[in-house]
Formats: C-alpha cells, sequence, structure tokens
C-alpha cells in the first residue's frame, strides 16, 4: 500500500482506540465503507448520550448482497488494523447487518429497512443528510 495514512503499518505496535480518541477507527471505518460504495452515510457521535460507544454510523447498500459485502469487508479491515474482531450481526437475512467495533458501531441496511427504523431520527437526526460524512 503506497498511501501510508490508508492503513497502520503492518509492523510494530498494532494500533489501539485509546478511550477517548476513536478518531483512528472512525476514519478507518468511514474510509472502508467509501471503498464499498456505502450510500448515504451518517456519523451520529454517542459521546456524553449514550455510553454503548463514542460513534454510531448508519449507511446503506444497495442490495442484501452488498450489504453482506460492506460488513464482511469492514469486519476483514478493522481485525486487520489491529482493533480485534468486531461483533456481527444480522448476515444471514442482510436487512440490517450490525458492525460493533466497540467504539464505533456500524449498522449497515437495505434502503427500505433504513427508512423502516429510521435510527437517525430516533438519535436526533432527522435528516439524513445532517452528520453525513
Amino acid at each position: 500500500m503506497s498511501q501510508p495514512q490508508t492503513q497502520p503499518a503492518k509492523t510494530g505496535a498494532a494500533p489501539v482506540a485509546v478511550a477517548g480518541n476513536t478518531e483512528p477507527l472512525l476514519a478507518m471505518v468511514l474510509e472502508s465503507l467509501d471503498d464499498d460504495q456505502a450510500q448515504e452515510v451518517v456519523t451520529i457521535p454517542l459521546e456524553g448520550k449514550s455510553s454503548i460507544a463514542d460513534h454510531m454510523i448508519v449507511a446503506s447498500g444497495r442490495s442484501s448482497r452488498q450489504v453482506t459485502a460492506i460488513a464482511q469487508k469492514l469486519a476483514e479491515r478493522i481485525k486487520h488494523a489491529g482493533y480485534g474482531s468486531p461483533k456481527i450481526e444480522g448476515l444471514p437475512a442482510a436487512d440490517w447487518v450490525v458492525v460493533d467495533a466497540g467504539d464505533v458501531i456500524v449498522h449497515v441496511f437495505r434502503p427500505e429497512v433504513r427508512s423502516f427504523y429510521n435510527l437517525e431520527r430516533m438519535w436526533g437526526f432527522g435528516d439524513a443528510a445532517a452528520g453525513a460524512a
């Protein structure tokens, strides 16, 4: 990889998300979603609102197949970057897949399912464009 900012170096100490400093993990997740052409990516800051994570990301894939691919590639990249193995829920149906990387939780939806659950509105982001990355 000729772009040093794309991925952390494979040698030396593995990157670790220090409490209160989730920016490297967040940046890597957003880059992965962009690389895999996730649509309507919205980042919701949770720090001070919830103890489940510091950031929640909501994104869409065009089909169940793309939702599965986005989630699986993201989980692989998180693991290979040294952040541990994220938990993945929802792969069999791939309507709504959650990738839990600890301080960053990613929800990947098919568009119809995303509009039904409307997580952005529940967290105070009524317009999907608000907080978009």
